[in-house]
């Protein structure tokens, strides 16, 4: 009886920690100050709002775990594609893409509007 509590227990915290995490989706401001929507479930699409390239998809990000993301990141003023990643603090999200295996690399911060 006391191991079936337990097992109930666990899996009732590993499914309310799910819920804490912090969600990605939403409206960002980005450094250079437009903004951007995040949506989807499994895959998450970004597109810029507003600003000179607005209704642009910039990116596709998964989850990869402790809101931590990774996918394509495009940089809107020359269509290149990078490797990107994203790290989600609250309501700061670190945005960075990579090319030429990481030997060349940019990164901002966005804000949760």
């Amino acid at each position: 009886m006391f191991r079936k509590a337990s097992l109930a227990l666990v899996a009732t915290l590993i499914m309310a920690g799910a819920a804490w995490a912090d969600p990605i989706e939403g409206n960002w401001k980005t450094q250079a100050g437009d903004t951007a929507a995040i949506a989807g479930g499994g895959t998450f699409s970004i597109t810029l709002k507003s600003g000179k390239y607005a209704g642009k998809t910039i990116g596709s990000l998964k989850a990869a775990g402790d809101n931590k993301y990774a996918g394509n990141i495009t940089d809107p003023a020359n269509d290149k594609t990078y490797s990107g990643k994203a790290t989600l603090s609250g309501s700061s999200l670190k945005m960075s893409g990579c090319v030429l295996g990481g030997l060349i690399c940019k990164s901002q911060t966005w804000h949760r509007l």
